[in-house]
């Protein structure tokens, strides 16, 4: 499967969990009007995210180099706090982990690749890297021992949404150059809705 079709079908993916999982339970838990403000919330939170991430959330680098030496700093925060976020609805809905971990891979290899094709120090990327890896586990792990009330954690979780729906919907419309929806892309799609909803 090409790095494209991965991105395609983690897309579907991260979207049918959400809305098969995270929206109806946040619906039920919150008042539905206050879970529409933090969903939109999380929208608008996560662009503003990605202007400084510059996209790789959703499988691009969008007018970032990787040739530079300069650390990243600001793409390693917006990507931190985006990691971290997500990991809240894992300790509520375990099925969850499975959209998050799919979503992961292709942004883990486009993270080693810009990190790989980088002048940074190799020490400098593999922190990088693990740090990164651990940050949605201990997100999970945050929401498990800090005691947050149930509003609290569904408020969290609302944001979170708003924040997934907006990264799967760029990553179905951009997993190509031509934004364009072929066979293999719409098959990847049908694929990644079923197996969501059949888990």
């Amino acid at each position: 499967m090409s790095l494209k079709l991965l991105l395609t079908f983690s897309g579907a993916f991260l979207l049918s969990t959400t809305v098969f999982e995270l929206l109806p339970a946040v619906y039920s838990k919150l008042e539905p009007k206050l879970s529409g403000l933090y969903i939109l919330a999380g929208i608008i939170f996560q662009i503003i995210l990605e202007f400084f991430s510059k996209g790789a959330e959703h499988g691009h680098l969008h007018g970032r180099r990787s040739n530079t030496k300069t650390f990243p700093l600001l793409m390693f925060l917006s990507l931190g706090v985006h990691a971290f976020l997500e990991g809240f609805p894992v300790f509520a809905h375990q099925t969850i982990v499975y959209g998050v971990f799919v979503h992961k891979i292709p942004v883990a290899i486009l993270i080693v690749s810009y990190l790989l094709l980088s002048k940074l120090p190799k020490f400098q990327a593999f922190v990088f890297i693990m740090v990164f890896a651990l940050l949605t586990p201990l997100g999970t792990l945050a929401a498990q021992t800090i005691h947050l009330s149930e509003k609290l954690i569904y408020s969290v979780n609302s944001l979170v949404i708003g924040m997934f729906l907006h990264i799967a919907t760029i990553i179905l419309f951009e997993a190509d150059e031509g934004h364009k929806f072929n066979l293999n892309k719409i098959v990847a799609i049908v694929c990644a809705v079923l197996i969501a909803f059949f888990m």
